[in-house]
């Protein structure tokens, strides 16, 4: 499949507006990104590509940044990769944890020892969001538990709850990147009790599961907090990410409706994590 890259270049050249932006086209199908010094590429395939769709998003900042955009047509390719192989450095997460890939070989010892291979799923650990989810899970019982991870990326939230000891994960993502790129980490970690699969929300039947993992994005949250809130169980537990902290009174509204209590969150960088209650069934 033929892809189109957007180059997109701001000055100045600020995180924030690089994430709000990220995420922004992430919602209209742009599934890569390469950030740069000057801004970033991000990557749609070219049946899904319109340039006003891009200066729609662009024009609500027109008027404090100053924005260089082209386009141009490329081929599938692993374009986080390099990125990744780059940039991506161990890391340590609450004192107890280090994710590191296979290629380095200098990293701290820890407790649980993820390993990830870059690819074009979302999760080593390195954005806010994986980060505190990684962090939730440090700091919660997983024994014995059923766990869902929507939205798994490369499953390293799943990896880190079955070294935690629970009892069976399914892990689901709607790109195939993510679905091969997490069941290769399943070998990398020698971890047997995840199940990954392709798709959406509809895969989700009558199973229960204790606690539920969802880094995803604001929209699919949205839309999808019924179906998650339907499959946990009675005092479960959902730990939600992938949003910014404007969009928590939306997400809070949209969660208590289903029957979730709202329970506790945390803030990186104006990215949220947040955390509810099943109150009942």
């Amino acid at each position: 499949m033929d892809y189109k890259k957007a180059i997109i270049n701001f000055t100045p050249c600020e995180e924030w507006l690089r994430d709000i932006l990220i995420a922004q086209l992430g919602e209209i199908g742009y599934d890569s990104f390469l950030e740069t010094e000057t801004g970033f590429e991000a990557y749609i395939p070219e049946n899904q590509f319109n340039s006003k769709s891009v200066d729609d998003i662009i024009q609500a900042f027109s008027e404090i940044f100053t924005f260089e955009i082209s386009f141009e047509k490329t081929k599938s390719k692993n374009w986080n990769e390099e990125w990744e192989k780059n940039y991506f450095k161990p890391l340590v997460v609450g004192a107890e944890c280090v994710v590191r890939a296979p290629f380095h070989t200098d990293f701290p010892k820890a407790k649980y020892e993820i390993v990830i291979e870059p690819n074009m799923a979302f999760g080593t650990g390195n954005h806010e969001t994986t980060l505190m989810m990684l962090e939730y899970i440090i700091e919660e019982n997983m024994e014995g538990k059923n766990i869902l991870d929507m939205g798994c990326g490369t499953g390293i939230l799943g990896i880190l709850t079955s070294m935690k000891g629970a009892a069976k994960i399914t892990a689901i993502d709607i790109d195939e990147w993510a679905f091969e790129g997490a069941k290769g980490n399943m070998v990398l970690n020698n971890i047997g009790n995840i199940e990954v699969k392709l798709g959406d929300v509809s895969l989700l039947g009558n199973e229960k599961f204790d606690i539920i993992l969802a880094n995803i994005q604001r929209n699919v949250l949205l839309a999808d907090l019924p179906a998650y809130s339907k499959c946990l169980k009675k005092d479960g537990k959902i730990f939600l990410s992938g949003f910014f902290t404007e969009d928590i009174h939306a997400i809070k509204t949209k969660a208590e409706e289903t029957g979730l209590k709202n329970a506790f969150f945390k803030t990186k960088n104006n990215w949220v994590a947040h955390a509810f209650v099943k109150s009942d069934e």
